[in-house]
């Protein structure tokens, strides 16, 4: 069994070749985790837009909050996909340069 301290970096625990999978496969990956990343932020903006309510819901059920929740995140994902916010292109390019980087270090490098 293998154990890492804290003061250990996360590379040093994973072998370099495992690092291109967990990574996602590549840059489609990374553009896809990016976008997820997007869509969780975006969901919790419109849960909490939902929570400040003006008035009194007159036909509110459980089943009404469910279907909400529902619709608000499918559009929490047609959103991050369309891109128009941002925050998946600057996170997908933060993690772009650090696997870059991570790469010129040589064997053993991943994000961490």
């Amino acid at each position: 069994m293998m154990t890492t301290s804290l003061s250990q970096p996360v590379r040093s625990a994973v072998p370099a070749a495992a690092t291109p999978k967990l990574a996602g496969g590549g840059g489609d990956g990374l553009r896809k985790a990016a976008e997820a990343f997007e869509a969780v932020i975006l969901r919790q903006l419109m849960a909490s837009m939902r929570q400040a309510k003006l008035g009194e819901d007159i036909f509110g059920s459980s089943a009404t909050d469910n279907f909400r929740e529902m619709a608000d995140a499918r559009t929490a994902d047609s959103i991050a996909s369309m891109r128009q916010f941002g925050i998946a292109s600057m996170v997908e390019a933060q993690f772009r340069a650090r696997v870059a980087a991570s790469g010129a270090d040589g064997p053993g490098g991943g994000v961490q």
